[in-house]
């Protein structure tokens, strides 16, 4: 897909979208440095918000020190919904935001009375799930300081844990959402062996009555139960203890779960290699597993290129050569009669169709990334994986030197795989960010790098970058930007692009900027068909 906007970006982090267009952008980011750096932002922006919001008080120079620095905000291509949940995934190593989340209404609890899982409020895998009967109400709560926690039913099979609960004051239900990421409280998963389990997310909308938790199962085998214990210090800025344990048996659930080991591999596309694990059928999803990798010539060849780079460079800017995924593919699964059933988005022109969720984790070696895609449950008894294109990331060999102080009077255009830019600008850039210390107010300063021009449909996604000043100095080149969609007088679609030079604070004499890398998708000319449900 060509990148969205960042209105588009924005509406993602706030879960507004479709779950097709959620997975559509979360796909895209994975390997697109740009995109994934506004959604960065912008999840940023969600904690400086919630922070400010927490602050007491501000000084008496507050609007001195921000209002000048200001700038006014482009006008939105589309309004915001009011009512938006928030999907947020909480694992060992931080905060995660997630998607598969979306609401077209706001229940009240009346409206609800047949369980939050049997309303659309949750994915349509739930959904189906709940229609199956799978639904366990277990009506457990905890009461202190006037405000009662309540878990009311349960969800679960061999791909996840869900759970719906209330927050009631005298009865009546109050906000949802729980403060986990920066406070004393948790909530843990343990499985019968006393292993905790770690992928925990959260949803909330506000508004409504009732919130969710939830546990991935992915990768987990031979769980048979589970205790989701809450033991929260804080509800709804009241200070108190809620502890709360729920049993979750896996046992007859797991009965209900159909496994289907591939062990396929596919010829290698433009030096990608594609395996094919396994495709899992549970009540609330469909996950496919599969890897993809680079060939021997291609790692070759990446190996050659982080020499390189590490010689011309140094060591610590290495990340920015592997920064994001290496390899990915864009697929479509078709049912016996030809229909597509599930299907992944392609710059080419193909959407998202069926899907809840796709994660994509890098592995120590390079290129190699291990994929799990997940789907609202079909009762399709005979499927098979149709493989559209790859994606990769190649090396790149492009560098440009400018002088900041000429480009008002003469920008510096440039042409790269499909991508046609001009440099306009090189400036200073104030941002002021709350820390919750006493000095809450802190003043960052950065220089910023702006390009704008045209992207031809089928171009190449510039990857990182790294900008080198007159006296040696390296900065890696944080970019950022949006691609719209309308395009200009030559066909090509409007984009800007901005690259946040971090630790630099003055506008150098002389910058020469080194595209490290950049992601093109290889349509398949010849379609790859490979059988991964079969009638019996």
């Amino acid at each position: 897909m060509n990148c969205p906007t960042v209105d588009k970006i924005s509406q993602y982090v706030d879960n507004l979208l479709t779950n097709d267009e959620q997975v559509e952008i979360e796909r895209h980011i994975q390997s697109c440095v740009a995109c994934a750096e506004v959604a960065k932002a912008f999840k940023k922006e969600q904690v400086f918000i919630k922070d400010t919001l927490q602050m007491p008080t501000l000084p008496d120079n507050f609007n001195s020190l921000v209002l000048d620095e200001l700038e006014p905000y482009p006008k939105q291509q589309k309004p915001r919904r009011s009512t938006p949940w928030k999907r947020v995934m909480l694992t060992a190593a931080g905060i995660v935001f997630a998607v598969g989340l979306s609401a077209t209404f706001n229940p009240s609890f009346a409206q609800l009375i047949g369980g939050m899982f049997s309303s659309n409020q949750v994915d349509e895998g739930l959904q189906v799930a709940a229609e199956a009967g799978l639904t366990k109400r277990v009506d457990l709560a905890v009461e202190d300081q006037g405000l009662t926690l309540k878990v009311e039913d349960v969800i679960a099979d061999s791909s996840r844990v869900t759970l719906s609960y209330q927050v009631l004051k005298d009865g009546k239900p109050q906000d949802t959402y729980l403060e986990l990421a920066e406070s004393d409280n948790a909530i843990t998963a343990v499985d019968q062996q006393g292993k905790t389990l770690n992928r925990l997310g959260t949803g909330w909308q506000e508004g409504s009555d009732y919130g969710i938790v939830e546990f991935s199962l992915r990768g987990q085998e031979d769980l048979e139960k589970l205790t989701i214990s809450f033991d929260l210090v804080e509800l709804n800025g009241v200070k108190g203890n809620w502890q709360l344990e729920v049993p979750v048996d896996l046992q007859e659930t797991q009965k209900l779960t159909k496994t289907v080991d591939l062990n396929e591999s596919i010829p290698s596309h433009h030096g990608v290699v594609i395996d094919l694990k396994k495709l899992q059928i549970a009540p609330s999803s469909t996950e496919f597993m599969y890897e993809t990798s680079f060939t021997q010539e291609e790692l070759a060849i990446a190996e050659q290129t982080r020499n390189q780079f590490e010689k011309d460079f140094g060591a610590k800017h290495l990340d920015s050569l592997v920064y994001g995924v290496d390899s990915a593919i864009a697929y479509h699964v078709e049912n016996a009669d030809g229909q597509t059933i599930y299907a992944t988005s392609n710059p080419m022109g193909a959407d998202t169709i069926g899907m809840l969720q796709s994660s994509g984790e890098d592995t120590a070696e390079i290129g190699k990334t291990v994929w799990n895609d997940s789907f609202v449950p079909s009762k399709e008894d005979n499927l098979s994986f149709v493989l559209d294109g790859v994606y990769k990331k190649e090396p790149a060999n492009f560098s440009l030197t400018v002088r900041p102080s000429e480009l008002k009077k003469q920008p510096i255009s440039f042409d790269y795989k499909g991508n046609h830019l001009t440099i306009t600008k090189v400036k200073k850039k104030n941002a002021y960010s709350f820390k919750k210390s006493l000095n809450p107010i802190q003043k960052e300063t950065s220089v910023v790098i702006s390009l704008e021009g045209g992207k031809d449909a089928q171009s190449s996604d510039l990857g990182s970058w790294l900008v080198v000043d007159e006296k040696g100095n390296v900065y890696p080149g944080n970019p950022s930007g949006s691609v719209l969609n309308k395009t200009d007088k030559n066909g090509r679609f409007i984009t800007t692009i901005e690259l946040e030079l971090e630790g630099l604070e003055e506008v150098p004499e002389q910058l020469t900027l080194h595209l490290v890398s950049t992601t093109q998708y290889y349509p398949v000319k010849n379609a790859t068909k490979v059988p991964l449900l079969e009638q019996n």
